[in-house]
């Protein structure tokens, strides 16, 4: 009955926890995770003394267990190997400090020989004891893959275990996490990592399982972790953003998308509104102007008509008279005058299209005082072109090693960034530059949007084969510099086949909104 309920219990926590795990992120942090092997001499051979697990925290600096060298101290004739999880081999590693009180090794490999990818800690413990995975290596495993001692020194995968976090518990003398990840001799030293491949603690020894009941297991909590590592001058990559998945950031992209769209309609749909009111209005309004113009001019046509007619009748009846023949002249050019005040006041009568002109001088008005208003409301002006600069926006990231510093840029239309870097240009019409990071194990596909002034950088954390397979599709290919003809189109489809190399979702994506700055670099 008391399984049934661990197990009841663990079936509610795996389903209460959120979904942010993605293997990726686990595959990636493993790539830092080495055997450690306390190794002898026996007539001239190195054998495997034990071996433990351990994680880098530097390209050089290895956690681990106390335990896992405590022979290694007390015996010099033996030394400590550092076997890694890809790549030709191993190699050996010295003491950097010891703290049996909290479990806790450091040791260093000499440069040169290995260059390791660290894990980043977390910030802590979260509180919704969600998903975590222990990864090491452990020894039951290698006995059923029926692996030699020799094997222990080729680089083999770590074994990963998956569970769930049980909350912090202090032990007698040291701050532990309670999990349900399986780990058995052998996973000592390794990490215990969050969904998002970040270490939570250091996985040391399980409960007693002898009763039955169901198995528990400690890792040395980052309270214990940090000042030890900051002891010994070590500064770890740290990283307290909320772990979320790249499927929850595409799915709130995607509503994002969705309201904007909404809200654009909703707005057209009220502008259209407002300048079918104003378009009415306009319309009666020139109707009766016009109207009522034409028909003034019309009259007053008419009146010079009838004058004209009156003074031509004057004037033929003078003209028969000598005595009033000078009077004839009067009439008859006052007539004449008539004549063509009539004929002017007719031909200039407002036409009807007239109605049509005042109805568009009205919504040209309309929306530039439009236009003013939105402008008078305070947003912000922001440029797709020139010098940028773009902030981080943590609530549509994922950052799980990579820093999130501001970033400033000079955007040129034709896709230069700083007046040398050339972006390409996809058939999609996005802009994107990758950037393949050797000395990272990871390639970066930097994207500009200028319509929302929107930039992004996508990280994939690469194990050694497929970067090798990056580094030489970026080896056939030279971007074109800036100003050349074609340029964008050319990028794009030079950066296709690389892009076609990584995995279908980033292990990191960063996101950043983009702001004029004047010369001074200043918003």
């Amino acid at each position: 009955m008391r399984l049934m309920f661990r197990a009841l219990a663990l079936l509610i926590a795996a389903l209460a926890a959120p979904l942010a795990a993605d293997p990726g992120d686990i595959d990636a942090a493993a790539r830092g995770v080495v055997r450690v092997v306390v190794i002898g001499d026996n007539n001239g051979a190195l054998v495997p003394v034990t071996h433990g697990s351990g994680f880098a925290v530097s390209p050089t600096r290895i956690v681990t267990n106390a335990h896992v060298i405590q022979e290694a101290l007390q015996d010099d004739t033996l030394r400590i190997g550092v076997v890694p999880s890809e790549g030709e081999g191993g190699t050996f590693a010295r003491v950097i400090a010891v703290s049996p009180r909290n479990d806790l090794a450091l040791i260093e490999i000499a440069r040169g020989t290995l260059r390791l990818p660290p894990l980043t800690l977390a910030g802590g413990v979260g509180r919704d004891l969600g998903e975590v995975w222990a990864v090491g290596y452990p020894m039951n495993v290698d006995l059923a893959q029926g692996l030699t001692m020799d094997d222990i020194f080729r680089a083999q995968p770590p074994v990963k275990s998956r569970g769930f976090l049980s909350g912090e518990r202090p032990s007698r003398q040291f701050d532990t996490i309670l999990h349900t990840a399986p780990i058995a001799r052998g996973n000592s030293g390794g990490p215990l990592l969050d969904g998002c491949g970040r270490v939570l603690g250091v996985n040391s020894f399980g409960a007693d399982s002898d009763s039955g009941d169901a198995e528990f297991y400690f890792a040395v909590s980052l309270r214990e972790l940090l000042p030890f590592l900051r002891d010994n001058k070590v500064e770890p990559v740290t990283n307290a953003l909320p772990c979320r998945s790249i499927d929850e950031l595409n799915a709130e992209e995607r509503q994002r998308l969705e309201a904007a769209q909404s809200d654009a309609r909703e707005r057209l749909a009220a502008r259209a509104a407002r300048l079918g009111e104003v378009r009415e209005k306009a319309r009666l309004t020139a109707q009766m102007e016009v109207l009522e113009a034409r028909e003034n001019a019309m009259a007053l046509a008419l009146i010079a008509l009838l004058v004209a007619v009156g003074s031509g009748a004057a004037a033929v009846q003078w003209r028969r008279d000598p005595a009033t023949s000078k009077r004839a002249g009067l009439a008859a050019g006052a007539a004449g005058a008539a004549v063509i005040i009539a004929g002017l006041l007719w031909l200039t009568r407002p036409g009807l299209a007239e109605i049509e002109d005042r109805v568009a001088a009205a919504l040209a008005e309309a929306e530039k005082d439009g236009d003013a208003g939105g402008s008078a409301a305070g947003a912000p002006s922001q440029a797709a072109d020139g010098a940028l600069l773009c902030s981080f926006l943590p609530d549509r990231s994922r950052v799980t090693s990579a820093r999130a510093d501001d970033v400033a840029l000079d955007w040129n239309a034709d896709g230069c960034v700083n007046g040398r870097t050339q972006y390409g240009l996809s058939a999609g019409g996005e802009w994107s530059r990758v950037l393949v990071l050797e000395d990272e194990a990871a390639v970066a596909v930097n994207t500009y949007d200028p319509a929302t002034r929107t930039f992004r950088t996508d990280r994939y954390l690469l194990g050694q084969a497929d970067m090798a397979k990056v580094v030489a599709a970026r080896g056939k290919y030279t971007p074109p510099a800036c100003q050349v003809s074609e340029a964008a189109r050319t990028l794009g489809e030079q950066q296709s086949a690389l892009v076609a190399l990584l995995p279908d979702r980033p292990n990191e994506r960063l996101v950043f909104d983009c702001v004029a700055r004047q010369s001074g670099g200043a918003p």
